[in-house]
This record gives C-alpha cells, sequence and structure tokens, in this order.
C-alpha cells in the first residue's frame, strides 16, 4: 500500500479535508475532463471512499451528502446522471518513465442511484472506481490535503483544476513556483480545443479568473509571471504562498456567495458571516473553528440546531453584525458535554 492510501486512512476523521493522489490532483485525465459540478461530485467520492479508495467495493453515500455541496443543493435524482456520465467518461493516462509504459483507463466504474425510497428522501448512491484508478491510488505516495469546502466553494472548472494541482506541489520542500507552456496550462485547465486560443483569452478569462478566486477562498495565494521568447509569451511560471492568516478566506468561506466577485475585485464591503441555514457545521471550517475555540464538545448538528432556535426565538438575524460573538459565546455556556 502506498503512503496516499495510510494518509487518507489516518485523516478519515476530518470532514474538513480530501486526501487526493497526486497522480490526479495534477490532471493525469485530460481527456475529456469533467465539469465544475461533477469535479465536486468527484472530490465528494474520493473523500468519501477514503483509505478505501483503492479496494475494489462499492462506497456509497447518501443524495443529502451531495446537496450540501455549495452550487448542488437542488440535484435530484435525474440530476445527477449526466455528472455520472462525465465522470464515466474521463480518461486517466498514467505514464510510468522508469517501467517505460504508459496506461489508460477511466475513474469511474459503475454508478447505481438507488430512488426505491425517493418519496422519504432517501436516494441511496452508490458507485466502483475504475481499476485504473485503483491502481493508481495503491501506488500513489504523495498526496494533496485539500480543504474540503474551498473545493466546494470555487466557481468554475478552471479554479478546480489549478487549485488541486498547486496543493499538490504546496507540501513539498523548497518547492514554491513552477513553470509551465501555454499548453501544458492549456491542458491543466482542460481548455477545450477551439477555445481561448489567443494567450490573452486564456489569461483573462480561465488563469486570472481562477487565481483569484483561489486566492479568496483558500489558504494560498498564486501569482503568475509570464515568460516571453521576443513578444510571444512562451511559459507562465506560477508562484504560491501559505497564507500567514487563513481568516479572511475562512470568513468569505462561511458567508453567502451573493457578492463574492464584487469582494473579491474590492468593489462591495465585505458582509458579516452568516450562520448555515440548515444542516449542521461540519463542513463549515470558520464555524467549527469558532466552536472548538470556545471549547464546545457537543455533536456538530446538534449545537447547529440549538444555536439556531437560539436565534430564532430572539429574532436575531443569521447574519446579525455580531453573530460570530453570539456562537462563540452560545458554544461556551452551552456546548460542554
Amino acid at each position: 500500500m502506498g503512503k496516499t492510501l495510510q494518509v487518507a486512512a489516518d485523516r478519515a476523521y476530518d470532514q474538513s479535508k480530501t486526501v487526493l493522489p497526486a497522480e490526479v490532483a495534477r490532471g493525469v485525465y485530460m481527456r475529456n475532463a469533467p465539469s465544475l459540478r461533477a469535479l465536486k461530485l468527484m472530490h465528494l467520492m474520493i473523500s468519501t471512499a477514503g483509505g478505501r479508495m483503492a479496494q475494489d467495493v462499492r462506497h456509497e453515500m447518501r443524495l443529502s451528502d451531495i446537496r450540501r455541496i455549495e452550487g448542488m443543493a437542488h440535484h435530484d435524482r435525474e440530476s445527477l446522471k449526466p455528472l455520472f456520465e462525465e465522470l464515466r467518461a474521463a480518461v486517466l493516462t498514467y505514464d510510468d518513465p522508469q517501467a517505460m509504459r504508459y496506461t489508460i483507463g477511466g475513474l469511474l466504474d459503475q454508478a447505481v442511484v438507488d430512488y426505491r425510497h425517493e418519496l422519504s428522501g432517501d436516494v441511496l448512491v452508490s458507485w466502483f472506481f475504475g481499476r485504473m484508478f485503483r491502481d493508481m491510488a495503491e501506488r500513489s505516495n504523495h498526496w494533496a490535503i485539500l480543504d474540503r469546502q474551498t473545493v466546494f466553494h470555487l466557481g468554475s472548472k478552471y479554479s478546480v483544476l489549478l487549485f488541486q494541482h498547486i496543493a499538490s506541489l504546496a507540501g513539498m520542500d523548497r518547492i514554491d513556483a513552477k513553470t509551465f507552456t501555454i499548453p501544458e496550462l492549456r491542458t491543466l485547465l482542460a481548455v477545450p480545443e477551439g477555445k481561448l486560443e489567443r494567450f490573452a483569452d486564456l489569461n483573462r478569462r480561465a488563469l486570472q479568473q481562477a487565481i483569484a478566486e483561489i486566492n479568496q477562498l483558500s489558504r494560498l495565494t498564486l501569482t503568475a509571471t509570464p515568460r516571453k521568447i521576443g513578444r510571444t509569451v512562451a511559459s507562465i511560471e506560477i508562484a504560491w504562498t501559505v497564507k500567514e492568516d487563513p481568516t479572511p478566506a475562512k470568513r468569505e468561506l462561511s458567508v453567502s456567495k451573493v457578492g463574492r466577485k464584487a469582494r473579491r475585485d474590492g468593489t462591495a464591503e465585505t458582509l458579516a458571516p452568516e450562520f448555515p441555514e440548515t444542516g449542521g457545521i461540519a463542513y463549515s471550517p470558520h464555524w467549527r473553528d469558532l466552536k472548538r475555540t470556545a471549547g464546545c464538545t457537543m455533536d456538530d448538528s446538534l449545537i447547529a440546531t440549538n444555536f439556531r432556535r437560539f436565534l430564532k426565538e430572539r429574532g436575531i438575524a443569521r447574519n446579525a453584525a455580531n453573530i460570530e460573538k453570539l456562537f462563540s459565546d452560545f458554544c461556551a455556556k452551552v456546548g460542554r458535554v
């Protein structure tokens, strides 16, 4: 067993992080790359499987787990179908220069959506990973530990692909930048042939927007520097640093995405964080950090339900200016079990 599987197994308790094999994070599949929502579903599937991702077993989750993802709250059994079709069609290519061979396969073998009990809201999603993916995960000794909520909140395919690639490099010693030729960058971002053919368009509509979004929502700060041969941009150096204070990113993840681009561009005031309307806070790093700091040991779902009841009884809005202090005080007072 490779080190990646052991790391995934050891972090099974942490629902805020996904351990992704570096071979996947760095974009070994470049044919028929999935869309944004399919990529988010892929991350949830891999994180759900955890240390069992290389086993030839059936993995499963509920539709309700998928609906917790940013932008996927309204998915049903029919709208999931094209996402699984995209994941089934994604082609993985793994080249092993030492063995002098490459292997082509797929991420997904099959997926089953069981909706026999759909009326009661109980839809079961199960799947088998493809042999290619399982073999890759089994051999993997390099990995990326991704903040799950950052991936789920990113708003474009380009952002997810760039973030997972750089995150797989950010933990390596003495490496804080990587240079990509323009064809390599197009491949990394899975830009289709015939689209964004001019570098100016690729840079403005894909790369710079992805970097701006990653810088706003993640623990990393990325910069891109063009390298020219004559007047032609031949390559791009992407450098990264880990933020000393990730609080602004965590804060942004805790508020509504409405106005996010304006806040990113500096054309709108920063909003107060908004406490989740439903569900627990297992996937909300900002609120979980406040809970832990306050010494709260109550279940994430229970403390969230109790706090919403507390707000409702007093007519307090979930985005009140002092909502963080209210939650911290509430956790400290009633959250010790």
